[in-house]
């Protein structure tokens, strides 16, 4: 158990939000405005695959130097280099939010936004650190939904440029939070950048979402979070208010290493 907590930031994919991939209408839309954007004649489905395969080029990358690069940059060198660059660069902000819907909607996880309005209601300050690409999905959802006023910062890799498991994207965070990395938590499902991150960011404590489902942790010294949860509200068990960070009454209190 951990006293003096003030903060608990969270991850955003595939913490706070997974992505819904039945809505087909929704998936269909973007990536028929994707193709028409770029003026292909390929169909939408066979266009998105293809474009799937350069950006895996691109996150490699942008893994290894972690790094977001701005969307004209990633359309113009990435994705579609032998287009005509002045009408992509035009069009990349739109490019990179379709191509994000391209995959599917997504969505809060259950009970996501009524647990946080609880850790704020004991106390505790909420932000978000998360990696994506595109420099307007994130607000228009936070505007959309009415929840921008619950969180104390955030922090996106594509505005920041920089990505975890940098520290520096962790003290952009604490610093605008206005609270010291010995006072907060960090929740993420990616052990590799999330929890190593915050580790190397000296943060208190680390929350490993691992919901049903989803892929199994491997688990290694350096990425072991304090603990391990399997749906969201059981936060609600480790941050039980003033200030407590209690990693014991979690389902996995003490992962084991593999």
């Amino acid at each position: 158990m951990k006293h003096g907590i003030k903060a608990v930031f969270l991850d955003l994919g595939g913490t706070f939000r997974i992505v819904d991939e039945t809505n087909e209408p929704f998936i269909r839309e973007a990536r028929s405005r994707i193709a028409e954007l770029c003026g292909t004649d390929m169909d939408p489905d066979s266009f998105y695959a293809f474009l799937n395969k350069r950006y895996d080029t691109y996150r490699n990358w942008a893994l290894k130097y972690m790094c977001e690069a701005p969307e004209s940059m990633l359309w113009t060198r990435w994705l579609v280099p032998e287009w005509d660059k002045e009408k992509i660069e035009k069009a990349a902000v739109e490019l990179t939010y379709c191509f994000r819907r391209a995959k599917g909607e997504r969505v809060v996880v259950p009970n996501g936004i009524d647990t946080v309005k609880k850790l704020i209601a004991r106390g505790y300050k909420v932000g978000i650190i998360s990696d994506l690409i595109g420099t307007i999905e994130i607000d228009e959802w936070l505007d959309k939904d009415g929840i921008r006023d619950l969180f104390c910062t955030v922090q996106q890799s594509s505005v920041t440029m920089l990505r975890k498991p940098h520290p520096a994207i962790y003290f952009l965070a604490l610093s605008d939070a206005g609270v010291r990395p010995e006072e907060s938590c960090f929740v993420g499902d990616n052990l590799k950048r999330d929890i190593i991150g915050a580790k190397q960011s000296m943060f208190a404590g680390t929350v490993g979402a691992e919901y049903p489902g989803g892929l199994e942790f491997k688990l290694t010294e350096e990425n072991r979070p304090d603990c391990i949860i399997h749906h969201f509200e059981e936060l609600l068990k480790v941050f039980p208010g003033e200030g407590i960070f209690d990693p014991s009454q979690a389902e996995d209190p003490t992962p084991r290493v593999q």
